[in-house]
């Protein structure tokens, strides 16, 4: 289980202390949404949470493999679409790897960049509970 704490200061603007186990990084709105853009926005820390998360499972399985993966570079894009009157979300993943490798290896690769827990985690059924406590 992942837990993470976002913590907001109104004297903050839009900016937003995130702390997890044993790190600390921060979000902020950008410009045009009234934030100071002092850091990835959001959308930025969720499309770098995949890419990451793609990029991990892939060393970890060309490693368990023995192939010769050398670098894995991801860039992720968001944007909205349209389909049948109704708008989503469509995330597309630019994978760039470098190593000795066949093109059997190469499938394997991309077969398993769709099982990263993040990718199953955006793709499958969720459910989201929302608890508000005022002190």
């Amino acid at each position: 289980m992942a837990v993470v704490e976002v913590k907001a200061r109104a004297d903050q603007g839009y900016r937003q202390e995130i702390t997890s186990s044993a790190h600390s990084f921060a979000s902020d709105a950008t410009k045009e949404f009234g934030g100071g853009d002092s850091a990835p926005n959001p959308h930025e820390l969720l499309l770098g949470s995949l890419g990451a998360c793609t990029a991990i499972t892939m060393q970890m399985y060309a490693k368990r493999k023995g192939w010769d993966l050398t670098a894995v570079n991801v860039k992720c894009e968001e944007k909205q679409v349209e389909n049948e009157g109704k708008k989503s979300s469509l995330i597309t993943r630019h994978i760039d790897i470098e190593g000795n490798l066949t093109a059997e290896q190469i499938d394997g690769l991309r077969v398993i960049a769709d099982k990263c827990p993040i990718h199953k985690l955006l793709e499958g059924p969720k459910q989201i509970q929302t608890e508000i406590a005022h002190k």
